[in-house]
């Protein structure tokens, strides 16, 4: 199987920044697209930024110009560094990986989620 496991996540000020990371771990064999998403109680869960293997990325227009998506293959793992940070911006935010873990065998694995709040 195949975990991901987030950290950084946590309480900053409105304007404040955070680094969120994302270490993929177990039978990997390759990994196309990583990404994050958020989600608030009640509300359907929302891509906020997505990179695949070869370097195209998109970002929600809410977060574009603030927050910055990168990714180290050789550790499996991608970041989320989110900058002027917004009370709007506090959700629950999951990491994405669309990972091939058998010889032609291919799915979406989902972190666990950490939890981001700006105070205002």
């Amino acid at each position: 199987q195949v975990q991901l496991v987030e950290s950084g996540g946590g309480l900053v000020q409105a304007g404040g920044s955070l680094r969120l990371s994302c270490a993929a771990s177990g039978r990997i064999f390759s990994i196309n697209m990583m990404g994050w998403y958020r989600q608030a109680p009640g509300k359907q869960r929302e891509l906020v930024a997505r990179l695949t293997s070869g370097g195209s990325i998109n970002y929600a227009d809410s977060v574009k110009g603030r927050f910055t998506i990168s990714r180290d293959n050789a550790k499996n793992t991608v970041y989320l560094q989110m900058n002027s940070l917004k009370p709007e911006d506090t959700d629950v935010y999951y990491c994405n990986a669309f990972v091939q873990y058998g010889s032609s065998v291919w799915r979406d694995f989902w972190g666990q989620g950490t939890q981001v709040t700006v105070s205002s």
